[in-house]
């Protein structure tokens, strides 16, 4: 969960790094760059992309998003939730990456109730007070009912574009508190969403009625829950509680612990583990084969 308790591992990388959070915010691009994340995604022979910005109507209103895909051919679909900070040009790298692999991935801008992305241009931005006040009043309007909508907004849009392959499942991942989003969006489209990966997210097992760990009887996916360190030190039973509520629900749920802190996947955050980036994405793509 993107906290107070987990902002200590990021003070941590940023005092080895000898940049404060003004400064390493101020990087942007060049972070993304210098994790190394993106150089392994131009592969040889990877496919040549199509990118656009496009919008969409949704329950609330108009959602921006960033669409990418290969150039030829029908895909599967998959919709990339991204952290707190929301969609900015980290994520844009990652979708690309993943567009290489063979999906055509929408990003979505989760918070187009108040403002067009980018909202923020890094996650560091988020942990300073004048980023906490801008994003908490946009925070406050995605409730688990609002993503179930956007979730079967994105659903719609990807299953109308010819890049999209609907005979095949769409897959769902997301990061941070776009976690939880992943099983939302498997609930809220049961018979499309048929894999949700989720990576350092927060809010997956609570004692709410509509926890995501309690609807997954209700959903057809099958599940990669990647959990920080850092967060299962602070809660060590949601991971037990997850795997017992997929095996009730007869899901399929790969649950494990990474050796990393809170937002080690996400490209332009202070603990950014390239290493065990690379282990998860490596089985988020093993994930989407079901698809």
């Amino acid at each position: 969960m993107c906290d107070d308790l987990t902002a200590h591992a990021e003070e941590a990388a940023l005092a080895q790094s000898g940049l404060n959070r003004r400064e390493f915010a101020a990087i942007g691009a060049a972070a993304i760059l210098a994790s190394g994340f993106a150089t392994t995604a131009s592969a040889k022979g990877a496919p040549k992309l199509k990118e656009q910005t496009v919008t969409f109507a949704t329950g609330d209103g108009t959602a921006d998003a960033f669409f990418v895909h290969p150039a030829k051919g029908k895909h599967p679909g998959v919709i990339m939730w991204p952290d707190i900070a929301g969609l900015r040009e980290a994520y844009k790298v990652m979708a690309r990456r993943l567009a290489e692999s063979g999906y055509a991935v929408l990003v979505l801008n989760q918070y187009y109730r108040s403002s067009p992305a980018p909202i923020m241009n890094s996650i560091a931005e988020w942990r300073t007070p004048e980023g906490q006040a801008k994003l908490g009043p946009m925070i406050r309007l995605i409730d688990p009912a609002a993503t179930m909508r956007d979730a079967r907004a994105c659903v719609a849009f990807l299953d109308a574009q010819k890049a999209v392959n609907r005979k095949r499942g769409i897959g769902s991942c997301g990061y941070c508190m776009g976690g939880p989003f992943t099983v939302r969006s498997a609930y809220a489209v049961p018979d499309r969403v048929k894999a949700a990966a989720s990576f350092h997210g927060g809010g997956l097992v609570t004692d709410k009625a509509d926890s995501p760990h309690k609807l997954l009887a209700e959903t057809r996916a099958s599940y990669l829950i990647a959990i920080a360190r850092n967060d299962d030190a602070r809660a060590p039973a949601d991971k037990d509680t997850f795997r017992e509520a997929a095996k009730a629900a007869g899901r399929p749920a790969e649950v494990e612990v990474y050796n990393a802190d809170h937002g080690w996947c996400t490209i332009d955050a202070p603990v950014f583990d390239k290493a065990e980036a690379e282990r998860a994405w490596g089985r988020m793509l093993a994930l989407y084969k079901e698809l």
